[in-house]
């Protein structure tokens, strides 16, 4: 009788509401995603946050569905929608508006769980990556490069496309900084620590090879 009790005090203790639980098994899956990757079965991540696999499912009846939340998680949720309208408000400076944007994009995405989670869905081929690079190409770069336009007096990118080496400069710096975070959190290498000097050098000198790289019609040599 007295273990029966023990064991009903536990199962009350566990007892959780449906918002709670689920949100314990994101928090826990972003976790073991992040330790063993996407192939990582459920049946030990179940195990692991002290459930039934059954009751997991019950959540998330198909781990692609468990994927895609964590993906909303780590990649979509944490995103400023502010950011994009930062990026155009030419009431600031141009280089003071991409500084910004990427001194708090570093502290808000360039986590433990973000990278790795981000590195074993490409090294899955999953979608997920195909859709964050879109999503970021489209919300950030491409503004980025209508500004860049603006402020070296160039047509604008209504009356003249992107083109290819445009954005290849910008996704240059963007992943550039992505690696700087790779090597300090996943690699372990010595890096300036100062990331908010590495932010501020780094837009420096695009903003200036980039006008120095413009020809006189508005394109990118070799464009």
């Amino acid at each position: 009788v007295a273990k029966l009790k023990v064991v009903k005090a536990k199962e009350k203790r566990r007892r959780l509401s449906p918002t709670v639980r689920e949100k314990q098994i994101v928090d826990e899956a972003i976790q073991f995603f992040a330790e063993v990757g996407f192939a990582g079965r459920t049946r030990e991540l179940a195990k692991r946050i002290g459930i039934t696999q059954p009751l997991l499912y019950r959540y998330f009846p198909t781990k692609e569905e468990l994927i895609d939340r964590v993906f909303d998680e780590v990649f979509v949720r944490p995103l400023d929608r502010g950011w994009a309208e930062r990026i155009l408000d030419r009431s600031t400076p141009l280089d003071e508006r991409l500084k910004a944007f990427y001194i708090e994009y570093g502290e808000t995405v360039h986590r433990y769980e973000w990278i790795r989670i981000y590195m074993f869905s490409g090294l899955k081929g999953d979608p997920l990556n195909r859709r964050y690079i879109r999503m970021i190409e489209d919300e950030f770069l491409k503004p980025m490069c209508g500004e860049i336009r603006h402020h070296c007096d160039l047509p604008s990118i209504e009356s003249m496309p992107i083109g290819d080496m445009e954005l290849e400069q910008l996704w240059i710096l963007h992943g550039g900084l992505f690696y700087y975070a790779v090597r300090k959190n996943i690699f372990h290498s010595r890096v300036n620590n100062d990331y908010v000097k590495v932010v501020v050098t780094a837009i420096e000198v695009l903003l200036e090879g980039i006008k120095a790289t413009y020809n006189g019609n508005g394109g990118m040599k070799n464009d």
